[in-house]
């Protein structure tokens, strides 16, 4: 009689490699042929515990692709604790969102192509370093169109980073590229190092004088859009164009998708310092979307006692926006040990782009 314990595998890596459970049943052998489970479907598996293997009453395992340099990472490429059931008779599914590939938390060939530029900011009477991160199969399909997302703070989103350290924004593509949540333009802004705060504001502040936010802004809608728009396969409407950041950034984010809402439609706001414009909140409830906009905000629960308040209450905001604006779908999310660091937004980066561009849930 067959042993009714089974599992049940879902995954959105597709590739050539099998799929093996590895357990306390196993001495956790990562490639036992015995224990290889059976594909299904496109990403489906299914195991079939066998009758002749005494089985601990508890289970402890994780899933791999034929060994320890294949297991099974999570969303954000992060090593989970091992999965437990008991040894009931029952049907338990599973989901694997990411696989180590040959040891490593991302397959290299999935980093996205990068092209850096120089750009004349007029509005500034500046010069601003800019980057643009292509898709690493863009050159394979002439004819497809991509959205696009615009982030400040260049300095600290792509490889080591500068100061303060790095949201390895390529390693996540990479990472978003093994489910095929990839197909995205990133273009990350230098900020203005002295002249940041000024830039990252739009109001007059004790801590900078008056802002320039509205001029950064506008460089970024009236001339580095229009120049990329011409010269990149983009998708150049506002439900294809966001904007993102943490901490200032994060607040000139807002500001871009309030001020802007033609062109940004999709917001990533990261721990924003909305502490610095309170003006802020009055400007969302009055604010009305002329299009389908969605807000990805996050915060850390250690950053300060008022972050996480401050975002809910901008949340709130929003919602209460006046009648007659299209429909704004505003997801609050809230790391518990979250401090005000890169490591953190790094980790929150891939679901906020699969919730903002992909209507995944988180």
């Amino acid at each position: 009689m067959s042993n009714p314990l089974r599992l049940n595998l879902f995954t959105p890596v597709h590739d050539d490699r099998p799929v093996f459970v590895a357990g306390n049943f196993n001495d956790w052998h990562p490639a036992d042929e015995r224990f290889r489970l059976r594909q299904t479907g496109p990403g489906e598996y299914e195991f079939e515990f066998p009758t002749d293997i005494l089985l601990p009453d508890i289970l402890d395992y994780k899933y791999t692709k034929g060994g320890w340099d294949h297991v099974e990472l999570s969303s954000t490429a992060e090593t989970p604790p091992n999965r437990t059931i008991s040894a009931e008779p029952h049907r338990e599914p599973d989901i694997v969102p990411h696989w180590r590939w040959f040891g490593q938390p991302f397959n290299p060939d999935f980093l996205p192509k990068l092209v850096a530029e120089e750009f004349h900011i007029p509005q500034l009477h500046t010069d601003r370093h800019v980057n643009v991160l292509l898709p690493y199969d863009y050159d394979a399909s002439p004819e497809k169109r991509y959205p696009v997302l615009y982030m400040n703070d260049g300095q600290n989103l792509i490889g080591e980073g500068s100061g303060y350290g790095s949201w390895h924004v390529e390693e996540k593509m990479a990472i978003l590229a093994s489910r095929r949540r990839h197909d995205i333009i990133i273009v990350t802004i230098n900020h203005g190092e002295a002249e940041r705060i000024r830039e990252f504001t739009v109001d007059k502040t004790r801590m900078a004088g008056r802002g320039r936010g509205r001029e950064y802004l506008k460089f970024i809608c009236d001339t580095l859009k229009p120049a990329l728009d011409a010269n990149l396969r983009t998708l150049s409407d506002a439900e294809n164009t966001g904007i993102g950041g943490s901490s200032m950034g994060g607040l000139i984010s807002v500001y871009a998708g309030l001020m802007h809402p033609n062109v940004f439609g999709r917001l990533m706001v990261f721990s924003p310092s909305l502490w610095i414009s309170p003006k802020i909140y009055f400007d969302a409830i009055k604010f009305k979307a002329p299009v389908p906009m969605r807000v990805f905000a996050y915060g850390g629960a250690a950053e300060s006692k008022y972050m996480v308040p401050n975002l809910e209450r901008f949340k709130e905001s929003l919602v209460r926006q006046e009648y007659g604006g299209n429909p704004i779908d505003v997801y609050l999310s809230v790391y518990p040990e979250g401090t005000h660091e890169e490591r953190h937004w790094s980790r929150e980066f891939p679901r906020a782009v699969e919730w903002l561009f992909y209507g995944e849930h988180v």
